[in-house]
């Protein structure tokens, strides 16, 4: 009967952040930006990844409470610690960007994340990792040219252009004048402004 119990009060606990999380968000969709921030966060309080990714969007974005990027990524990073990709994604990025890289174990622990992310499909992920890899202090130009090509398959204009410039400079791949117009051509049709310079020198 123990046992039970502690089983109903997970899925009762479980079920009413689902439906907080919900009700925030279908606040968020009607301009009601406090009571959904509110909503995001006792669902987060209680564990709930999806509610703690959106109240880092809350804080990131100033949307029902300050704007504030330092509270934004503990939320992102708890949501990440549950696996949450986008989390994962948006924690990196925020690490990367706007922390020192002498803060060596969670600078590795943000690439990781960046990693799963970019595993998970995130196309964002894919392009920051493939960007990541090839300006490093040590570029390892055939990782990071795998990460752009997964991004720009999955329609990144942006990183299309980078694996152009890859096969013109043969950075990670050998040089290849040819593929690396192909690709440039796609991204200009795709509206990259990059491209269309590149295929005009």
């Amino acid at each position: 009967l123990e046992e039970a119990a502690f089983q109903l009060q997970q899925i009762f606990r479980i079920d009413i952040s689902i439906a907080l999380n919900i009700l925030g968000i279908e606040s968020m969709r009607a301009g009601h930006y406090r009571i959904a921030y509110t909503c995001f966060k006792l669902a987060a309080d209680r564990g709930y990844s999806k509610a703690q990714f959106n109240v880092g969007l809350c804080y990131e974005h100033g949307r029902g409470t300050e704007k504030d990027l330092e509270k934004a990524a503990f939320y992102y990073y708890q949501a990440a610690s549950s696996c949450h990709p986008m989390a994962q994604y948006r924690y990196a990025r925020y690490f990367l960007c706007h922390r020192p890289e002498n803060e060596w174990d969670r600078h590795q622990k943000a690439v990781a994340f960046l990693e799963q992310a970019a595993m998970a499909g995130i196309t964002e992920a894919q392009a920051c990792l493939g960007v990541f890899y090839m300006r490093g202090l040590q570029p390892k130009e055939k990782r990071g040219l795998k990460y752009l090509l997964l991004a720009a398959k999955n329609g990144d204009a942006q990183s299309r252009y980078h694996v152009g410039v890859c096969y013109e400079k043969g950075l990670g791949v050998q040089q290849n004048l040819a593929e690396a117009m192909r690709h440039y051509r796609q991204s200009a049709a795709a509206g990259n402004r990059n491209s269309r310079e590149r295929l005009r020198v």
